[in-house]
């Protein structure tokens, strides 16, 4: 229920206290899962003081416990440590502090840390976060390197100096960060944020030497996992050794195995290039050369033609034959006309020989009705009808008597 209060008559501090002590009182023991951050021991006490933080978000509990407690697992847990509590959670109202009791502790252990990060890989790749198509391919030749390692780490001097061996131009932009412990996914992150941001910056690597396996935990951690998968630039992870594979390995758009190997592949070796340079302009000049003298052979036998030693040959022969053909084709057209003529003056001759005109030369005449059909049978006229006589030199008019 809550209580009330107002301006008037407000509930004074040791009041408020009690309350939240007696709200806090009626939680039950949890189970709660954080890394040790602080150890405090003193020699004949009989407490031991714990500061629990969770190592995804930035928070932190205190938690007490009795030193028979602790001593059971004393060996295995120390600073750094992830473990497990069963803890009652306490309030201490004279300072108004919150804390755990704890009445056990268990290490969390390798395997079970492991186990944990395979059921997060699995589900990263679900969301397809480390799908091939998704990685983004390096520069040939980055004009600015972001690089995130520890400060003053063998890491650091790997990259730096190999790079910078295998090409002296190249240029950094260093962020030093905690590379393990609490603070380590927080300002790994800042960082990438940072130099993704930052519009000369080419290509980014994280890098960080050998370590065991919950030294390496924060580059398995699922805000920097989802952090390097959203960065514009491409991400180079350099995390460990060889056989060292966190998750930062699959969502980066490239692997490197060590530092040093990441130092390799980001920049090309300025000396391995000059020779790639050597070769390619002494093989670009052996094919000038040679299609150079292809060219000089073709031309030579081209000029050797007889068509370009005497151009005018070619044309002489045409005009012959151009010649030629004309008088051939005068010759068969005159053929042609003389025995088109020969043929016409025939026919002429023909068609004179059977006109009417040469029979009426040749005495005979032609009698024609008024109508001017011509008489072919004397049944067809009448005596006294009146007929025109036509003749070879003109015509004039009978009478039929009979």
């Amino acid at each position: 229920m809550a209580v009330k209060s107002t301006p008037e008559a407000p509930l004074p501090v040791g009041e408020v206290s009690r309350l939240i002590g007696s709200w806090i009182d009626r939680l039950g023991a949890v189970w709660v899962e954080g890394q040790i951050t602080q150890l405090s021991r003193r020699p004949g006490a009989g407490m031991v003081f714990l500061t629990l933080r969770d190592p995804s978000r930035d928070v932190s509990v205190g938690v007490t416990c009795y030193r028979q407690v602790f001593d059971a697992v004393a060996d295995v847990v120390g600073e750094g440590a992830r473990v497990v509590v069963h803890a009652k959670p306490e309030w201490y109202a004279p300072r108004g502090q919150l804390s755990l009791r704890a009445a056990e502790i268990k290490p969390v252990g390798v395997g079970e840390l492991l186990a944990r990060l395979e059921l997060l890989k699995k589900a990263l790749a679900r969301e397809g976060l480390f799908a091939p198509e998704r990685k983004k391919r390096l520069p040939f030749l980055p004009r600015l390197i972001g690089l995130v390692c520890g400060r003053a780490s063998a890491a650091e001097r790997d990259v730096l100096e190999n790079a910078r061996h295998r090409w002296p131009a190249v240029r950094f932009e260093v962020r030093n960060v905690p590379v393990q412990g609490v603070q380590a996914v927080p300002q790994v992150m800042g960082a990438v944020r940072e130099l993704d941001a930052m519009d000369g910056v080419d290509v980014i690597v994280v890098a960080r030497g050998g370590g065991s396996v919950e030294d390496l935990l924060p580059f398995s951690d699922e805000r920097l996992v989802r952090a390097v998968a959203a960065c514009r630039t491409p991400v180079v992870s350099a995390i460990g050794h060889e056989p060292d594979t966190p998750l930062l390995d699959y969502v980066a758009d490239l692997r490197a195995s060590t530092p040093t190997d990441a130092a390799k592949r980001i920049v090309p070796d300025v000396g391995e290039e000059y020779e790639r340079v050597r070769l390619l302009r002494d093989r670009a000049r052996r094919c000038v050369a040679a299609l150079v003298d292809r060219e000089e052979r073709g031309l030579a036998h081209a000029l050797a033609r007889p068509s370009v030693q005497d151009p005018h040959r070619m044309i002489d022969e045409r005009e012959a034959r151009v010649a030629a053909l004309l008088e051939r084709g005068r010759r068969s057209l005159r053929h042609h006309l003389d025995r088109a003529d020969s043929e016409l003056t025939h026919t002429r001759a023909r068609v004179v020989a059977l006109s009417p005109a040469a029979t009426l030369r040749r005495g005979y005449a032609v009698l024609q009705r008024a109508d001017g059909r011509a008489v072919r049978d004397p049944g067809e006229v009448g005596p006294g009808e009146a007929l025109r006589a036509r003749v070879a030199e003109g015509e004039f008019s009978v009478r039929v008597d009979t």
